[in-house]
Parts: structure tokens; sequence; C-alpha cells
């Protein structure tokens, strides 16, 4: 609907003579009596046309050729339009979505452009937690809302192999190694506590036995670190599978030391003249590019800074072309934007091209109180003990309930409740319960098929044109989730075509002795199951036929 009034305008907006005029705006009243659609546009013409905003508005509708897509245009404010669709062209385009359903519903806004995603990302030095399963949650939903919409689309997870915490993961088994051994060594102060460490160190035991007993951590340390967070990946890795998360690609920041990237990227920078000694360290001018401060690349004692091995990363990023880079990041990492942009401006390329979505916290509750620590993380929640309790499902859409940027509070009990109050539940029963109507029609020996408009337009019900009304809107609120990376937007609107559509099956009687309005009905039904289909495809959430 809101591409078919954009049209509409821009043709008004010409027949003004207006030559060059701002963006149309188009946006959805906050109140149903105020029309399905308004726009200001007149207000923004103003100037241009040196007329009140009201005038401008009156020779706007005066000069719109096809209102018979319109019940009623209406003047508002000090210049808003008001637009109601009128019940036939709300048919005609009931009747696209049923005939074309992904064309209709999916505008080709990438045209086979090239994105790259990289989210969760974590440290193998743990089980992943709530706050990696909320980025892969978001990063996958993105993933997929691009892809649906016409971008090529790369997944990639960057596996942070090198550095302290690896080698402190090494030390943390190696100690816990040392002691069930029976001998008595110190355990790092600073090191990784949860049982997850002991049970790595005692895999080791029964692969190895005690040929590492009397042996110094440096000795063995390449041994040990890689033992461990190989065994931590490849759990990572099985957690994703169960979370429905594939990857096209994982690539190791050791890589980028071994394959000589890390040194050519410092190289080139040096060639730029971005990189200088001071204080017997090395220094990116991250200050030339809008940073508050220049950074360090290399310490004074030879080591290199995590800083150093992503500037690598991200050049091997541009190097491939991409249209877009999308890094999905917890939100404490806010202030590495700005010198990551800085990295990408050095290179050559434009900072617009990275585009780094900032997902907060997740806090688990149970009935309205924060759940214990995990016995094996130690510290945190696992992602898989959720997983485990409520299903992969449940857990996904939640996150996605949300903006990234928002706080989240996961209550267990609300995501195990088969009610409204569980929102998964609430949509999957929407198209579940569909399913049943369609069952029931069978029984009837009711046969659904292609309809044509004046059977559709025996649906005149409030609610039915309501549910009517928000199908259309589909397309818009996909275009504006494309646009803005904004996944969970998906879930919002779902949530509400699910509480219309209940609402609406709780009035009305779907299959009747009336076939002619039954069939318009299970039209009406089919059109909701198809929307709701796409819609959880695109967030990654599985279809039940029953519940």
């Amino acid at each position: 609907m809101k591409k078919e009034l954009a049209r509409i305008l821009e043709d008004a907006v010409k027949k003004l003579g207006v030559e060059d005029w701002p963006a149309i705006e188009i946006e959805v009243p906050p109140q149903d009596t105020m029309g399905d659609l308004a726009t200001p546009v007149a207000m923004s013409l103003a100037k241009a046309l040196k007329k009140p905003p009201r005038k401008i508005a009156e020779e706007l509708i005066e000069t719109i050729a096809d209102q018979s897509v319109f019940e009623k245009i209406e003047l508002a404010g000090p210049g808003f339009i008001n637009f109601t669709f009128s019940k036939r062209y709300l048919c005609s385009e009931l009747q696209n979505l049923l005939t074309l359903q992904g064309k209709f519903l999916r505008e080709d806004i990438g045209q086979g452009k090239r994105v790259q995603v990289e989210f969760i990302s974590a440290n193998p030095t743990g089980p992943l937690h709530l706050g990696h399963g909320r980025g892969g949650a978001i990063g996958e939903a993105l993933s997929n809302l691009l892809k649906a919409a016409g971008y090529r689309v790369d997944r990639e997870y960057y596996i942070n192999d090198a550095g302290r915490q690896v080698k402190l993961l090494g030390l943390s088994v190696f100690a816990r190694y040392q002691q069930l051994n029976g001998t008595e060594h110190p355990f790092p102060e600073d090191g990784y506590k949860g049982s997850y460490i002991e049970e790595i160190a005692n895999d080791l035991i029964r692969e190895k036995g005690n040929a590492y007993l009397q042996a110094k951590f440096d000795d063995v340390a390449v041994l040990f670190i890689d033992y461990a967070y190989k065994k931590i990946l490849s759990g990572i890795r099985e957690d994703l599978t169960e979370f429905g998360i594939a990857f096209d690609t994982w690539q190791s920041e050791r890589e980028l030391f071994s394959n000589g990237e890390v040194e050519n990227a410092l190289n080139d920078l040096k060639r730029k003249g971005y990189i200088y000694e001071k204080d017997g360290a090395v220094w990116f001018k991250a200050t030339d590019f809008g940073d508050e401060k220049d950074r360090v690349i290399i310490k004074q004692d030879g080591e290199y800074t995590y800083f150093t091995s992503d500037i690598a990363y991200h050049r091997k990023k541009i190097e491939k072309q991409y249209d877009e880079l999308i890094d999905i990041w917890g939100a404490d990492h806010h202030g590495y934007i700005t010198r990551i942009k800085a990295v990408i401006e050095s290179l050559g390329y434009s900072k617009e091209k990275l585009k780094v979505v900032l997902v907060q916290m997740v806090t688990l509750l149970r009935g309205g109180r924060p759940v214990q620590m995990s016995k094996r993380a130690g510290e945190f929640v696992t992602l898989k003990e959720v997983i485990d309790e409520v299903g992969a499902d449940i857990t996904k859409f939640i996150f996605l309930t949300r903006r990234p940027d928002s706080h989240l509070e996961f209550d267990l009990e609300t995501a195990k409740a088969q009610s409204s109050e569980n929102p998964v539940f609430y949509v999957q029963y929407a198209n579940a319960r569909i399913n049943s109507i369609f069952r029931h029609a069978d029984e009837q020996d009711i046969v659904f098929e292609a309809f044509d408009i004046d059977d559709l337009g025996l649906l005149t019900a409030e609610e039915e044109l309501r549910l009517i009304k928000k199908l259309l809107m589909y397309p818009t609120m996909f275009a504006g989730a494309v646009n803005c990376h904004e996944p969970h937007r998906i879930t919002f609107y779902l949530q509400e075509l699910s509480g219309i559509f209940h609402s609406y099956y709780n009035k009305h009687r779907i299959v009747s002795g009336e076939i002619a309005l039954t069939k318009a009905r299970l039209a009406l039904c089919e059109a909701v199951r198809i929307v709701i289909r796409d819609g959880l495809e695109i967030l990654g959430i599985s279809i039940p036929e029953k519940m």
C-alpha cells in the first residue's frame, strides 16, 4: 500500500509543477480513525510553492487522478493528508498476495550486492553464553533477511585463537591437569575456573595419561592450548548447530599471522605513513581519521595488541570486495567502532562500508527472579543450558523481541508457557490453528482454490478488513527492516498479526454453511499463513504443522 501511495503522490506533485521536491514521507497514523496511511508532503512543499500547506494539500488531493484506490482522502491539521484505501483495492491486493506470495511480499532491494555478516566470534575459551546467543540470533536473522531481499550474503565467524586469552586457557587446563594427577600445582589467579576446564583436563588424562606430569608449561604450552581451544570450539560448533545457525566461513586469527597477513597489513599502513614508533612501541595514526587517540599495535615488549590482528582481519575483508561489511558486537565494544572505521579509511575505502550492530546484555530470570550462575561455566549461564530447557525456537525468537541495543530480560517460565505470554508460541499457534481450519474444511469437502475479487468482497467484517490491511503492510515492513538492518521488526509484526488473527478467529466462524463466505474466509486465512511462514522462515524459526 505504501509503495502505491508513494507512486500516486509523486504523480500528483509533478502536476503541481514542482521540479525538485524532498523525499515524500508516508507514515502510519497513530489512530485507525485517521486512515490507513498519511503524508505531511504538503508542508515540505510550502517553501518551494510559496503557499500555505493546507492549500497545497487541497491541490494535491484534486490532482490525484485515480481516486478509486481510496475510500476517502481527508485533510487534517496544518496540512496532513490522510488516506483510507477502498475495499476493492484491498481485495485486489489480497488477491495479488495469494497469487504471487513471495514475489508480492519481498522486494529485490539488494539486486545481487555482496554482503558479509560477521557475528558471535566468541573467544574459544569457554562455552557460549546468552549474550553470544542473542548476537547469533540477530546475525542469522539479519543474514536471512538480506538474502531474502536479493543480497548475496556470506556469514563468517572470527576465531580469536591467538593472544593472551587462549594462552591463559591452556595454562588453566595445564594447572587442572597437574592437580588431577595428584600434584600440588598453583592455579592461575585470573584463570578460567568453570567445570569445563576440569572436563578438558580429564579428557587429556584419558588420552595421554600422566605423560606431562613432570613437564613445564612453556615446554607443552602449544599442546595444551591447541587441545583446549579445539575442544571448546568443537562444543561451540555443536551448540550453534543445535541453535540452527550455520556459517559459510570460519576465519582463524592465528592464520592471519601464519599467512603473513598481519605483516602485510602493517607494511601497507607503513608505506602510507600511518605507522610510527614512540616510547619503544609501534603506533597507528588513528587520530588522522577521527579517533580520539592513536592506538598501540606493537607493545614495548614486542607483543602484538588485539587491535593489530583486527587491522589485518578487516583489511582481508575489504580485499574480498564486499559491497558492505556488517559486524555484530557486544555493546561493550562501542568504543572500538571508531578505530576500526579509521583502519578502513586508512586503507583507502569509505568508512561507511562498515556497519556495526551493537547488542546489549541479557538478564536471565525464572519467575521474575535472577537465575543462579551455571555450574559448568562458573560465571554465566550457557546458551546450551537455556536451549535444553526451553528449546532453540523459543530462545531465538525471544532474543529477537527487542531492539539489539536495548537490554533484554529473558524469563524461563514465560518462555515455557503455552499461552499468549510466550511470543513464539502465539505466532506458531496461529499457523497451526490455520492448518487445523483447513483440515476441518477438507472434512467438509470444501476445496480451497484461487479466488477472484468478488469472492473476497464478502469479507466485510471490521476484523477482516483490519486483518487484510495488516497483511498488506508486510512488504513495507520488510523493506524497512532490510534498509535499517533490523530483523526484530519482523518479530514485532508477526506478534501483531497473530494477535489480530486470534481475535478474529475467536469472534468469527471460518467454516460454515455459507460456502461462498467460507471460501473467502479460507482465502484470508491462507494469506495469514503465507505471511507468517515467510516471516518465521526469515527469523530462522521452525513452522510446526500442529501444536
